[in-house]
């Protein structure tokens, strides 16, 4: 029976959206931005607890904290597309507050944090984003964006660096469960971690979900082939790039037709969600 590691973004939240394992989810973050967090609240809980195992439903890992709101994001694979629909999650918690605040503190820091994989393990640990001009001049100072590599990571275990011991709260979230069960016997955050990954790898509701989730890979893997020989037809007619694209507009047409969620035809297609949107009033 498949075991689903915290590389899986829905399996990573079921553990960390728990009350009972905040400071498990606390001591990742202060690891990850380098400080100590004193508060610390999951916001929009009660309707997560309702949704969290609804078909389609967006998971979200939003905390209201001492430094500011932070959200969690977790990317398996690292297409184009991700760095421009996770800024847009971010910019929509910064949007709302400030439409509805009259008090608007420009203290409050707006941070993601995305977990990110297929980077490179040559490509640095931890990059840290903010809005600047080309003077290097600070627009707004409290919109940043972590990308944490994953891969980076990674490679810290099966290298079997020196470093684990001080980078284990993120070595542990990509690590399969035999890997993860040697690490817990060294760490008992990890053993805590693990345990409470287990559990949810044996909830029937979780399962389902990823049932779920892996058949619509078949159906998306299967629209591609049917769809591959067509668009490289096209290709040589109309020219390589154009014909890539006539062949995504198709595929994404009958993931619509099939009624799959924007966010898994933006993950098949590499097309943008208003260029999804737009197929869809077309149809």
């Amino acid at each position: 029976m498949k075991w689903y590691s915290g590389r899986y973004d829905r399996a990573f939240k079921e553990v960390m959206l728990k009350e009972s394992n905040q400071d498990i989810l606390k001591s990742l973050l202060e690891k990850i931005l380098n400080l100590q967090i004193s508060s610390m609240r999951i916001l929009n809980n009660e309707r997560l607890r309702d949704n969290v195992h609804i078909k389609g439903q967006r998971l979200d890992l939003i905390l209201d904290t001492n430094i500011g709101k932070i959200n969690v994001e977790v990317n398996s694979s690292y297409k184009d597309y991700v760095r421009y629909r996770n800024t847009a999650y971010l910019c929509d918690i910064y949007a709302h507050d400030i439409l509805v605040g009259h008090n608007y503190d420009g203290n409050m820091k707006y941070i993601q944090i995305n977990l990110s994989y297929d980077l490179g393990y040559n490509s640095g640990s931890i990059n840290i984003y903010k809005i600047k001009n080309e003077e290097d001049k600070t627009y707004i100072d409290n919109f940043i964006i972590y990308d944490v590599n994953m891969d980076y990571y990674m490679n810290l275990w099966y290298t079997k660096s020196e470093e684990i011991k001080d980078n284990v709260m993120l070595v542990m979230i990509g690590l399969e469960k035999e890997e993860l069960t040697k690490l817990s016997k060294k760490d008992r955050m990890v053993s805590r971690y693990m345990s409470e990954l287990n559990k949810v790898n044996e909830e029937p509701e979780f399962r389902e979900y990823m049932s779920y989730e892996e058949d619509q890979r078949k159906i998306r893997n299967s629209l591609i082939a049917e769809s591959r020989a067509e668009g490289l037809e096209e290709g040589h007619e109309k020219g390589l790039e154009e014909g890539k694209n006539e062949r995504n507009k198709e595929i994404a047409k009958k993931l619509l037709e099939k009624g799959m969620a924007i966010d898994f035809i933006m993950d098949t297609t590499n097309m943008t969600e208003e260029e999804i949107l737009k197929l869809k009033e077309e149809n």
